[in-house]
């Protein structure tokens, strides 16, 4: 018998939603087919953990605000993929975004779809059809290296952190009150960026300035 894959356009939610992809309810533990649903104009989420987001776990675990088993246990086959042999197109990802699901940004959603199912491969409990997938600019690698431009001119400039943003679209820059407020300073922390990759300026105290590892 022949399997029809169906795909549903949507407005909202998800860029791409893969739908069935583990194993199907009812069919004996067989594979399901995976059917993409895309909507061109949904932006990659940004993390809890960004700056001023200020969302909490969605559930708890006696009492205590955790993210769900399930997200918890797709994020990390996710990310171990994403920062292996998919880290040509991976850029970031959420974890209960909503809450049960990983919202995982890449730049090509052909490979992202790839990726989800290698990720489904080494941890069979981990379910595919709890990954949305978005696209993103840029990759994670692309800007760890952006952050680590913009650390090398620490001696000149007042920077003391440089981290890749949480909605993969830029760098976040920690940096004195003056430095918030310079457009040249700015400006110029853009240029060492790289086309494209936008900066935010946040102040902070002064530390040893820093750049996350690729991986």
């Amino acid at each position: 018998m022949r399997r029809t894959v169906a795909t549903t356009t949507i407005t909202a939610t998800a860029a791409v939603l893969l739908a069935g992809c583990g194993t199907a309810p009812g069919r004996g533990g067989g594979p399901a087919a995976i059917a993409p649903v895309a909507s061109a104009n949904a932006p990659c989420p940004v993390s809890r953990n960004e700056p001023g987001a200020g969302q909490a776990p969605p559930t708890t675990i006696d009492g205590t605000p955790a993210n769900t088993p399930e997200g918890t246990r797709l994020s990390q086959a996710i990310g171990e993929q994403g920062r292996g042999a998919f880290a040509d197109v991976y850029s970031t990802q959420v974890t209960d975004s909503p809450p049960g699901r990983v919202a995982l940004c890449v730049t090509d959603l052909a490979r992202g779809r790839l990726l989800v199912l290698a990720a489904h491969r080494a941890d069979p409990g981990a379910d595919p059809a709890r990954a949305d997938l978005y696209l993103a600019r840029f990759t994670h690698k692309d800007l760890v290296a952006a952050a680590g431009r913009i650390v090398r001119l620490r001696d000149a400039l007042p920077v003391y952190a440089a981290y890749p943003s949480g909605d993969a679209n830029g760098v976040y820059v920690l940096t004195s009150a003056e430095g918030v407020a310079s457009a040249e300073f700015k400006s110029r922390l853009e240029r060492a960026a790289g086309e494209g990759i936008s900066v935010t300026l946040t102040e902070g105290a002064p530390t040893s300035a820093t750049t996350p590892s690729p991986r």
